[in-house]
């Protein structure tokens, strides 16, 4: 069968239902609707597990910010549940590289954050950029982590007129999310990676900042979360006109 992706010849064999056709629709295709826990002014979130509501999301472009597969002792991560002794359900190391895999490939472009750890295990990307924080943003294993890495997947919508990466001393502020990007990230994230007229897709949405630069920049947005209190928190935050917790 010959390779249809958007995104070039190497790309994995996808299912039929994954290919484009309604953008920004959710189809029923399981024989069970699945119905949006929000929508508002042309944000749509869902909740469940991405890796199982894929096949029936259209949307033009990817950008997300996966679970690092860190195992954070004592918080709670996109795809972690919290118990008295420790975690009970999966940082899981693979489900990003996998959710990636499969979305990039009925998507025109993809931006992820994939953390310094796991950014080897994702689908070869097209380019590689950076956040470059130079104030530090956390201890890795050789010192003070500055590079945070973004992978490109697809052309770039300006032909790479405009810089790959940005410098930041951002803060995510209080989000009651533990892992959240800095609003300031995820405002040129969607620009870099998204056209006005594109439909913006984030299968690990968490507590909503990119949908909530989406809906800044004027863009439609499907958000995926697992955990119904970040779906929740993502919720609250976008029925309010200003960002709380954040510092651009």
């Amino acid at each position: 069968m010959p390779d249809l992706s958007p995104l070039g010849e190497k790309a994995f064999a996808v299912p039929a239902l994954l290919r484009p056709d309604h953008r920004g629709e959710l189809r029923e295709v399981r024989g069970d609707a699945v119905k949006p826990y929000c929508e508002r002014d042309g944000i749509t979130i869902y909740h469940g597990d991405s890796r199982e509501m894929l096949g029936d999301i259209r949307a033009d472009v990817l950008v997300t910010d996966p679970p690092y597969g860190v195992g954070f002792q004592g918080k709670n991560t996109k795809h972690t549940s919290r118990a008295k002794q420790g975690y009970i359900s999966g940082d899981d190391a693979e489900v990003g590289p996998h959710v990636v895999g499969i979305a990039i490939q009925s998507v025109i472009r993809g931006l992820v954050f994939p953390g310094t750890r796991m950014m080897f295990d994702y689908p070869k990307p097209y380019e590689v950029g950076c956040v470059y924080c130079p104030s530090g943003a956390g201890n890795g294993r050789w010192g003070w982590t500055v590079f945070h890495p973004v992978l490109f997947y697809g052309k770039a919508k300006t032909g790479g007129s405009t810089p790959a990466g940005m410098e930041s001393f951002a803060l995510a502020g209080e989000t009651g999310h533990p892992c959240a990007k800095p609003v300031r990230w995820m405002l040129w994230a969607v620009e870099k990676a998204s056209l006005q007229c594109e439909v913006v897709l984030d299968p690990f949405a968490g507590s909503g900042t990119t949908l909530y630069a989406a809906r800044q920049l004027g863009r439609r947005a499907i958000g995926i979360e697992i955990e119904e209190r970040y779906c929740e928190i993502a919720a609250k935050r976008l029925s309010q006109r200003v960002m709380f917790g954040a510092q651009l």
